[in-house]
This record gives structure tokens, C-alpha cells and sequence, in this order.
């Protein structure tokens, strides 16, 4: 329903307008609708009593490409949340100009609240200025303080010339020159056109008592830096991270509006957890006195100890500096980032001292390369960070939820499909996907008209359009690399790297080329800087996979199948690699379960329900067995085969059922397995008839008669 206030074009969320704050200005009709569509919450004019709250489901919001459940965030009477006592903890003092502490205790005594720092003279006072009842701009009145910020005390008001809303004031700057506030004013009126539902709203720019104020809209919710603070609380005062798919999501959600911000030539320059408010089903920026014009050399800027890039002091802030606060930020959410404000404060601790990288070395990867310390190294737009982030979203979910999370990589092309029997027992460079073509390379749509020519055909056109294209030259890379020419190849790939410095796409080649001729450790190398690279792509994890399995470090390989399979099941090469790998280190359940992942939408399905058949009926005769030789029964019995294929694997079932019995205590009356009882005479029987049925679809002469010899060996004994 809408807010129905003069003025106001707001929403009811949760309660309360979602743009001015306030409760719905009327009463009966209102309350019941609100009550109606399940709002949690006091209905109007209830703050204080006991309310209802309906059974009808509420929509909870999912961030994060949708995979991830956000907790809800209470809205709160705006009212309620100016502080009783606003003051700053000494803890919490600093220098706005050179971030120095001040305002510290000495020698006993308390600190100033104000004064001037010891260390560039710049005067600081922690002394709200604006007191509850005063009006700003003869338009807003103060409610009281927020919180304090870099350039001081953040106020809630109330717009007395717009329905009463509330609205939040905050300092643009601090001094007594009148021109200096007026130029500082019109500086920044070029916020009030910026536009973005993640990003607080500019209403106004005012002067009072010597001061300019930014006026923003008041976002009714909770900083991620108090969502912090009250899990610390609840868990007795230790670190409590928010949890790692969470604290991905709201990154994700604020990546856009960075990346709009970026799009207009501006740097947020100050993200941070206490700069973003999470709201009733979104998440904002709230802070944009800090914003900087990309093109601006005068202008000072603000930013934060711990969050800030190490070149803005050289440099100035750019877009790769606003994505290294928020990769600062994703760190300081979830995990215990201890010194991140003093010996890591441009750095990460080692993976090994923190739980959360060892857990998810892809998040690992990802942070360092959006906070390397050489700017062309991080991520270059919002865009590129938020493709990648997505892809370390997906490992996380299927890491603590167990459930697959796939998705399409911005990347390279889907898997190719597993649809050899040979493709079970081998690892190669063939389940690799394959680098995306650019669609705007004017050989585009001729590259991928060679998707069903002969691979010595590709060659032999391409090598005709040598140095056209770079998409052309690159699929000839690839068709020189699978006729193992390797040495052609980097040829091709040096003149790529000529026209195009910095392709990843040479490297991924060169690696494939590599791995194609033997050489594992220089592959493994080039695959794990594309990993480093691309954090977010499963495709790269998969060659690392492939490329220690053929190195015989079947650990290591075993790992990364295991990321790559779990988190996107169309990977079906990464299965079987993962089973191989488990057979390897003789866990025969670990490879019947890789198997399993299998889908049964897959091309692969019957081939992998054939290997897992192979494993259940690879172990010893025993009694426990014989729960294996049923599994492999039930599974023969699903599937949809031909008739010989079938034959052989019920030869197979009741071979193994045969020596169980004869190795093991009799089994229950009645049991089973494809129709045969679980007796020594039935079983020949079956055994027999098997045999008998294979000889006749022999495809040689000597098969039938050993397959004939072979039921006459195993019929029972009869008296004719």
C-alpha cells in the first residue's frame, strides 16, 4: 500500500514508509489492509503496545543471484534510534584529516572531546553541534544524533516543508569560511542526480551556523557494522563473522550501485560495514559525503584505515580502489580479521591462520586478487568482480548447504559432454570447456560454423586466415594443440599475445598445450595463476584437477574434483575424475558416491551407473557384500539397456552373488537378486541361462564357445 501522506510517493514496508519513515497517517481502512497482506510489525499508532501479527506467508528477501536467505531486519520507529548520550569512545578517536589518534586520556586525566591533533595541527571536536529541537535551513528539525562519522555527527530529522518525514543530516564539511561552503555546496550537487535503489537518496544541501549539511533520506534499518556488533554480544563478546554465503550476498547486492556510481566517473571511495544500512529486503549505501569525482586532483578524500587502498595517496581514488573497500569489507564480515587496521592493513593474513580461507580457498583467491597490491592486477569494473564473486557464491552454497548451486559461466562454454566408456577410465584435456569466442570478433559466427568439421580440416582453413583475427588464430591454438603440435601452437599464440597483451585466453592454451605434452608441472602452474585470475570459474579448478590426476597426486586432484562436481553436477568428467581418485586411496563408498552425482538428465548417467555397478562388485565375497550385490542388482534393474549390455551386467551381479554364498553363512528364505533366490542351485541356474544367452550375440566364434563351456561348467548337477 502506499505511504498516503501529503507529499510522499512512498511504499509501506514492514510498517513504515519506505521513504519518509513514517507510519501510514491513517487509520482503520489502512491498519486492516496492513494486517491483511501479512506485514510483520506494530500496525499505525500501535508503536509501544502489544500487536498481531498475521499467519499469511511474508516473501523473505533472497540475495545474492538467489541462492542466499537474508535474515529480516525489524524495522524500528525512527524516533527510537537517536542516540540518549552521543559521545565517542576514545577508542574510536581520530584525526579526520591525517587519521591519527586523538582526544586520547593522559597521564589519568580523559581526553578531549575537542582540541587540535599533535600530529598536523587540524582541529577535531567529538561535540555534537546541533541539539534535539533545532532547525536546520529553517526547514529540518533535529531529532538528535545517529552516529558519528569521519566528518562528523550524523543527525535524524524531521523535513517540516515534506509530510513530516524523517531525513538524515550530515556535515560536508568543517569551517567558518562562508565562500568555501558555498563552493563545497555546489561541488556536490552533482549527488542529488544520482539515482539507485541501493543508494541512499540525496534530498538537499544546506547551510546552518557555518556549516554545510548533506540531507539524505533516512533508511530504516540496521548497519552491517551493528549486525556485527550485536553478534559479537550475543557470543559473549567473541568475534562472531557473519556467515561467508551471507556476507558474499550483500557485496553482490551493493556491486551494482558501485558500479553506477563508476559509470557516472565517481568513486565511492568510503565502503565500508558502517556505510551500508540493511533495509526491510534490500541493502543501501548510506554514506555519500565521500564521494570523488574520478577526474578530481584538488578535492580531499576520505576513506578509512583498514578499508582504503595504499595508492590513493599517490594516485587518487579509481574504480580498482573502490573495489579493493569492498573486497576489505567482504574480509572484515566474515571472518575474524584481526589487524586488519594495523599489520594487514593493506594485506590478508596467511590462509593457513584463518579457518574461513582454508574452508573456501576460492573466496581466498578472490581477495587477493581484488586487494593486490599493483591496481592492474585487481578487478577493473564492477562488473568483472561481481561475475567472479557470483562463481565463489556457488562453491560456498554447495559447500555448507550440500546442495549444487550451478550456473553459466560470462567465461567459457559449457562442459563438454562424458560419452565414452574410455572417458570414465581417462583424465584428459578433453573435459576441459572451452574459452568463449568474442561474439563482436568478426569471425565469430565462421568459428563457429567449424563446430562439426574435422579437426584437420579446422586446421587447414585456419592456417589460411593466419593473423585476421584474433578468435580465428586462437581456435587454431586449439585445433594445432589437439593434433599435438604443441610448438605450432605457441607460434600461434605468440602473435596473439603480440596483438592482444593480456589475454587469458593465450595462457589457458599455453596450459592446454602443456598438459597435452607431458609437461604437468609447467601446466599445473600456468591453470593455478588462470585460477588466482578467474576465482569465481569452475574450469580452471577442473584442469587443476585433471592435471594433478595425471601427475599421480591423486590427493590433490581428489580435492579439486570434488569442489568442481559438488557445485555444478553438469561437470560429469569431474565425477568420475573424483571416483578414480577415491579408488585410488581405496575408499570403494567415496567413489560409489562420486558416482551417484551423476544426473539422470546427463548423457553420461548409464555410464556412470555402470562404473559404480563395476565398484560395488569390486570388493571381496563376505556377508556384508551381499548389501552391495543387491545395490548393484537394484541399479541393473533401472536402468534401460540393450539386451547384451544387460546380459553382462546380470553375469556380473550373479557371479558376485554366487561367491557370497558359497563364501558366507546361508541368507534369508526368499531373498532376491535380478529374480534369482539367494541359493547355490538357482543361482547356477541363473548363471546358465545368462551364459547360454550371451553365446548367441557372440560377436566371435571362440567368445561363444567359452561363453557355452562356462554355462556347462556352472549348470547344477542333474541326473539326466
Amino acid at each position: 500500500m502506499n505511504c498516503g501522506r501529503a507529499g510522499c510517493n512512498g511504499a509501506i514496508q514492514d510498517g513504515y514508509c519506505d521513504d519518509c519513515g513514517l507510519a501510514p497517517a491513517t487509520t482503520g481502512e489502512s491498519q486492516t489492509e496492513i494486517r491483511a497482506v501479512g506485514v510483520p510489525g506494530p500496525a499505525p499508532s500501535t508503536i509501544g503496545r502489544p500487536h498481531t501479527t498475521s499467519t499469511a506467508a511474508v516473501r523473505r528477501p533472497r540475495l545474492g543471484a538467489g541462492l542466499v536467505d537474508i535474515p529480516a531486519i525489524p524495522t524500528r520507529d525512527p524516533a527510537t534510534v537517536v542516540m540518549a548520550d552521543p559521545t565517542v569512545v576514545e577508542h574510536r578517536r581520530f584525526c579526520s584529516r591525517c587519521d591519527e589518534p586523538v582526544g586520547r586520556s593522559r597521564d589519568g586525566r580523559p581526553g578531549r572531546t575537542a582540541g587540535f591533533c599533535r600530529s598536523c595541527g587540524s582541529p577535531f571536536s567529538f561535540v555534537a553541534t546541533l541539539r534535539p529541537g533545532e532547525v536546520v535551513a529553517g526547514q529540518y528539525e533535529v531529532a538528535g544524533c545517529l552516529a558519528h562519522g569521519g566528518l562528523g555527527w550524523i543527525y535524524l530529522a524531521r523535513d517540516h516543508n515534506v509530510s513530516e518525514r524523517w531525513v538524515v543530516l550530515k556535515g560536508l564539511l568543517d569551517t567558518t569560511d562562508a565562500h568555501a561552503i558555498a563552493a563545497a555546496l555546489a561541488e556536490r550537487q552533482f549527488l542529488a542526480e544520482v539515482e539507485h535503489p541501493n543508494i541512499v537518496k540525496i534530498h538537499n544541501f544546506v547551510e546552518h551556523g557555518g556549516d554545510g549539511y548533506i540531507v539524505m533520506e533516512y533508511v530504516n534499518g540496521v548497519s552491517l557494522r551493528a549486525i556485527l556488533d550485536d553478534r559479537r554480544t550475543a557470543n559473549g563478546g567473541r568475534p562472531d563473522p557473519l556467515p561467508v554465503a551471507q556476507a558474499i550476498a550483500f557485496c553482490l547486492e551493493l556491486l551494482p550501485a558501485l558500479g553506477h556510481l563508476h559509470d557516472l566517473g565517481l568513486v565511492f571511495c568510503d565502503f565500508k560495514p558502517d556505510n551500508v544500512i540493511q533495509s526491510s529486503g534490500t541493502l543501501k549505501l548510506i554514506d555519500l559525503g565521500g564521494v570523488y569525482r574520478v577526474d578530481d586532483r584538488t578535492s580531499p578524500v576520505y576513506g578509512t584505515t583498514g578499508f582504503q587502498a595504499p595508492e590513493i595517496a599517490t594516485t587518487g581514488p579509481t574504480v580498482a580502489s573502490d573495489l579493493f573497500t569492498v573486497a576489505r569489507t567482504l574480509a572484515v564480515l566474515c571472518t575474524d580479521f584481526v589487524g586488519y587496521q594495523s599489520v594487514y592493513r593493506f594485506t590478508l593474513p596467511p590462509a593457513r591462520d584463518v579457518p574461513t580461507f582454508v574452508q573456501f580457498e576460492s573466496l581466498h583467491a578472490f581477495l587477493e586478487r581484488a586487494t593486490a597490491a599493483d591496481p592492474a592486477e585487481r578487478f577493473q569494473s564492477a562488473d568483472e568482480m561481481a561475475a567472479q564473486l557470483v562463481g565463489v557464491l556457488r562453491e560456498v552454497v554447495a559447500t555448507t548447504t550440500g546442495h549444487a548451486a550451478p550456473g553459466p559461466s560470462t567465461m567459457f562454454t559449457p562442459p563438454p559432454p562424458t560419452g565414452s566408456a574410455a572417458s570414465v577410465d581417462l583424465p584428459g584435456g578433453w573435459s576441459l570447456p572451452t574459452p568463449l569466442v568474442d561474439p563482436d570478433d568478426p569471425q565469430a559466427g565462421a568459428i563457429l560454423a567449424l563446430g562439426l568439421v574435422r579437426n584437420d580440416e579446422v586446421v587447414r582453413r585456419l592456417e589460411r586466415t593466419r593473423g585476421q583475427s584474433v578468435e580465428t588464430d586462437l581456435w587454431l591454438a586449439r585445433a594445432l594443440i589437439d593434433q599435438y603440435r604443441t610448438a605450432d601452437a605457441e607460434a600461434v599464440l605468440d602473435s596473439v599475445d603480440a596483438a592482444r597483451p593480456g589475454d587469458w585466453r593465450t595462457s589457458w592454451y599455453r596450459a592446454l598445450g602443456a598438459l597435452g605434452a607431458g609437461r604437468t608441472s609447467e601446466a599445473s602452474s600456468r591453470f593455478r595463476s588462470l585460477h588466482r585470475l578467474l576465482p569465481g570459474e569452475l574450469a580452471p579448478k577442473l584442469a587443476l584437477g585433471v592435471t594433478a590426476e595425471i601427475g599421480g597426486d591423486h590427493a590433490s586432484a581428489g580435492g579439486w574434483y570434488e569442489i568442481v562436481s559438488r557445485t555444478d553436477p553438469s561437470f560429469t568428467s569431474a565425477a568420475f575424475g573424483l571416483a578414480r581418485c577415491r579408488l585410488a586411496g581405496g575408499d570403494r563408498a567415496a567413489a560409489v558416491a562420486a558416482y551417484e552425482r551423476v544426473l539422470p538428465t546427463s548423457s553420461a548417467h548409464v555410464l556412470a551407473k555402470v562404473a559404480e555397478v563395476d565398484v560395488l562388485l569390486s570388493g571381496d565375497p563376505r556377508p556384508s557384500a551381499l548389501d552391495d550385490v543387491r545395490r548393484a542388482a537394484t541399479i541393473v534393474e533401472q536402468l534401460s539397456l540393450d539386451r547384451e549390455a544387460e546380459a553382462r551386467l546380470t553375469l556380473r551381479v550373479l557371479d558376485a552373488a554366487f561367491d557370497v554364498v558359497l563364501d558366507s553363512a546361508p541368507v534369508d528364505p526368499g531373498t532376491t537378486v535380478l529374480g534369482c533366490p539367494l541359493t547355490e542351485r538357482d543361482l547356477r541356474v541363473g548363471l546358465e541361462r545368462t551364459c547360454r544367452s550371451l553365446a548367441r550375440h557372440a560377436a566371435t566364434g571362440s567368445e561363444r564357445v567359452d561363453l557355452v563351456d562356462r554355462a556347462n561348467r556352472v549348470r547344477p548337477r542333474t541326473w539326466r
